[in-house]
């Protein structure tokens, strides 16, 4: 990829804040890998994940390193650019917002949430929230490296705010899951609201002209990574079975299929949002 660092606008840095160790609500949250985990197949899947030792901030200043802060660089370069790309294609509709960073433990307007949670977005605040240490995690647990890998994830996170902006999330509220749900498919939908914007960055010339432009092979690392996060592959990786009455984002066939639809076409028509939003 081809990214620049900016002004670190379309972010909200919390690395530095208090935060409790308490569960979020899982409400519509994109990849909440690990918390999901745990509810949905009653293994301690947070076991697997080796803690890096640190702790909560007490609220001073942030100690960080040059490989951080580039990560902290990308994360607003991509919510910028997915940003400007959805207020192009909604205009007025789209109000934008930000990505809140935080280490070990942060306070939304949906509750607590830890590391372990994964990238959530919080409808209550309109804010995407993720963990500096999430992309690791990405590459070394669920074997997604590249950068594009991750700013499917970012992209993913802000298509539910696309959804939360224009109703589409209401439908969610209260509902069971399972294979079939309007879980699934508001997840399913996201991802390929993030291809949206990844056709968008495939275009030659955006990195001269401001924005994020792809190289040949960035989408393979989208890909991997709608692949190594699907309902299936998580259950299989923690239990050795898999319980479709217990998907809440689809399984990696699907995540795969509708992030490529997104990509291919480039098109909100694609992902089911017709001119009027709906």
């Amino acid at each position: 990829m081809k990214w620049a660092p900016g002004d670190r606008g379309d972010i909200e840095d919390r690395r530095g804040s208090s935060g409790v160790r308490t569960a979020v609500p899982l409400g519509i949250g994109g990849v909440i890998v690990l918390g999901l985990l745990s509810w949905a197949t009653g293994t301690d899947f947070l076991s697997l994940l080796t803690q890096q030792g640190s702790q909560v901030s007490d609220g001073g200043p942030v100690q960080s390193t040059p490989q951080e802060e580039r990560k902290v660089d990308f994360v607003d370069a991509v919510a910028r650019d997915v940003q400007n790309a959805f207020e192009q294609e909604l205009g007025g509709r789209y109000q934008r917002t930000r990505v809140v960073l935080f280490r070990d433990a942060v306070e939304s307007a949906c509750g607590s949430a830890q590391s372990a949670t994964g990238p959530f977005y919080c409808p209550g605040d309109q804010k995407v929230y993720l963990d500096v240490g999430f992309f690791d995690d990405l590459t070394q647990r669920f074997g997604a490296p590249g950068e594009f890998a991750q700013a499917y994830v970012i992209g993913h996170e802000l298509g539910h705010h696309v959804q939360h902006l224009l109703g589409l999330d209401e439908r969610t509220r209260g509902a069971a899951v399972g294979a079939n749900s309007a879980s699934v498919a508001l997840e399913l939908q996201a991802d390929c609201l993030a291809g949206v914007w990844g056709h968008t960055a495939s275009q030659s010339g955006r990195f001269k002209a401001g924005g994020i432009e792809l190289d040949p092979g960035d989408a393979d690392d989208a890909l991997r990574a709608a692949s190594a996060i699907g309902d299936d592959r998580l259950q299989k990786m923690a239990t050795g079975h898999v319980m479709p009455e217990r998907f809440t984002h689809g399984t990696s066939a699907q995540r795969v299929q509708a992030f490529g639809r997104g990509m291919n076409s480039g098109d909100l028509r694609a992902c089911g949002i017709g001119v009027r939003g709906t």
